[in-house]
């Protein structure tokens, strides 16, 4: 774990147990990860203006962006950003503000705003935009932009949702041992 990990107002990020943070990742305040979970090259995950919450065994992939959104006069919550465990952030996502369930991949470059619902067991492909306050069904694939339900996921794609996850649990198990700056 060696990430630029920063307090914001006095709230320090919490890290779970074998947790891969990559020394060019930046994580600042109110944000909860879970364990065996890893956070990959230029990810930022920014926790000050509401809380972020990542679950045990996810893998957030490099470029991506996480941020909240503040409590206003009609939304007293605001958005906070919730991710499940055992979840596949694909490269370069940005997610803002939504709710993700358990077991959801998310394909490179998907965007999902404020106060989207991703259900467990979900596919998002690829450059997906998920408009704010959609709700994404459980078992199915979603596509496009705006994005649209295509199908229900077979059994193979059902199945292949936690290996995703633990394929990147061997990854940083890899990087915790092996990974060196020079």
């Amino acid at each position: 774990m060696n990430g630029d990990i920063r307090s914001y107002r006095g709230i320090e990020p919490q890290i779970g147990e074998h947790v891969y943070i990559d020394s060019r990742s930046v994580i600042v305040g109110d944000v909860h990860i879970g364990e065996h979970s890893s956070v990959w090259p230029l990810v930022a995950a920014r926790g000050d203006v509401n809380q972020i919450r990542i679950g045990a065994r996810t893998n957030v992939q490099d470029n991506s962006v996480l941020h909240v959104s503040r409590s206003s006069e009609g939304n007293p919550e605001g958005h906070p950003l919730i991710i499940g465990d055992d979840v596949t952030v694909g490269h370069h996502v940005m997610l803002h503000g939504c709710s993700i369930g358990n077991r959801v991949l998310i394909g490179m470059s998907a965007v999902i705003m404020d106060g989207a619902i991703i259900e467990d067991d979900v596919i998002i492909g690829a450059g997906s935009l998920v408009p704010p306050g959609k709700t994404l069904r459980s078992g199915y694939l979603y596509v496009g932009s705006p994005v649209k339900e295509a199908r229900q996921l077979t059994e193979a794609e059902r199945n292949f949702l936690p290996q995703s996850a633990a394929n990147y649990v061997l990854l940083k198990e890899d990087y915790l041992l092996h990974v060196t700056s020079i």
